[in-house]
């Protein structure tokens, strides 16, 4: 797995472009400022653009090949992330260190998801914000007809409604939506999807 995604990131091109997803653009400005994790980061569109902003940028994935990809595009655009090479479920950071996560089209089989979500949800925080987007399930119909719209290839590597609600509990949801939408990310992500996003607040268990 760590080669194929290696090979993706190995050319001058962005697999997924430079701009971070719409969605995340939207959703971020609206919180303040503090320190911003993202796991599986890729070739940092949405980490450097946290840092434009002025979070304090944690970021992480797997692929060598990811992180110069990204540090060149936070050098273009003249901010610092602090980005290392580490693999899920093997990454390292102090328990309640964020004030925010964002995971970004992040996607395994249902086992190591809920470990990934409960790791993560240990570097987070009370009252801190998990933004999550990723594809659906129904997104697997739309993938067989347009390969170029990306995703995994197993449905069940893809998100539910009810995937968010076992695994994030102890959360307040702010927003849990499933829906149509059209990506332009690079050539990877490129035409109609169906996606999950959800935005919640930390609680403590006993909330």
């Amino acid at each position: 797995m760590k080669e194929f995604w290696d090979d993706r990131y190995s050319n001058e091109e962005f697999a997924y472009g430079t701009d971070p997803s719409d969605y995340f653009k939207k959703k971020l400005p609206m919180l303040n400022v503090g320190k911003i994790l993202f796991p599986a980061d890729g070739e940092g569109r949405n980490s450097v653009y946290a840092a434009q902003l002025g979070w304090e940028v944690s970021a992480f994935d797997f692929s060598e090949k990811a992180k110069v990809k990204a540090d060149k595009l936070a050098e273009s655009r003249g901010v610092t992330i602090d980005y290392t090479v580490q693999s899920i479920l093997e990454e390292k950071y102090k328990q309640a260190e964020f004030d925010a996560i964002f995971l970004s089209f992040v996607h395994f089989e249902q086992a190591m998801k809920q470990e990934m979500h409960k790791r993560l949800d240990g570097y987070l925080k009370e009252g801190g914000v998990f933004i999550l987007e990723a594809f659906s399930r129904e997104h697997r119909e739309i993938n067989r007809v347009n390969p170029e719209a990306g995703g995994p290839p197993d449905e069940n590597m893809m998100y539910s409604i009810e995937d968010i609600k076992r695994d994030f509990k102890n959360y307040e949801i702010i927003e849990l939506e499933k829906k149509r939408t059209t990506l332009k990310q690079g050539i990877r992500h490129m035409g109609e999807a169906a996606v999950i996003r959800f935005i919640g607040i930390k609680r403590g268990l006993s909330e």
